[in-house]
């Protein structure tokens, strides 16, 4: 399940901000599909956990919007996680229509739980 924050610029406007809401799950998903948790296009409560977050004053920030994914390493994931980084980068520009996005893929060595 990854984790998804969205860090944003004041002038990204809420339009754009829905429309990468309803866009980056599918987009994500397909940047860190791998054999060891494949991707078959049904997504659920749950299985993608996005979090927008503004910049605030005191940050310091060139970007229109910045996507930070944190997924549980494979193997799989990490020996193209530049390519996977690219090709999420271009769909968020090619959703949003913003050309200042940034995205950074993290692989840590991970487990997750969920209750019901």
């Amino acid at each position: 399940m990854p984790l998804v924050e969205i860090t944003y610029a004041p002038h990204v406007r809420e339009d754009t901000l829905r429309e990468l809401r309803e866009k980056l799950p599918h987009l994500v998903s397909l940047a860190v599909e791998c054999p060891e948790e494949p991707y078959d296009g049904d997504l659920r409560p749950g299985d993608v956990e996005l979090r927008f977050r503004p910049l605030g004053p005191l940050d310091s920030s060139g970007m229109d919007v910045v996507v930070e994914v944190r997924s549980k390493w494979f193997a799989s994931r990490a020996a193209d996680r530049q390519e996977r980084a690219d090709r999420l980068c271009a769909g968020i520009r090619s959703a949003s229509g913003l050309r200042d996005v940034g995205v950074y893929l993290s692989l840590p060595v991970a487990a997750w739980a969920q209750g019901e």
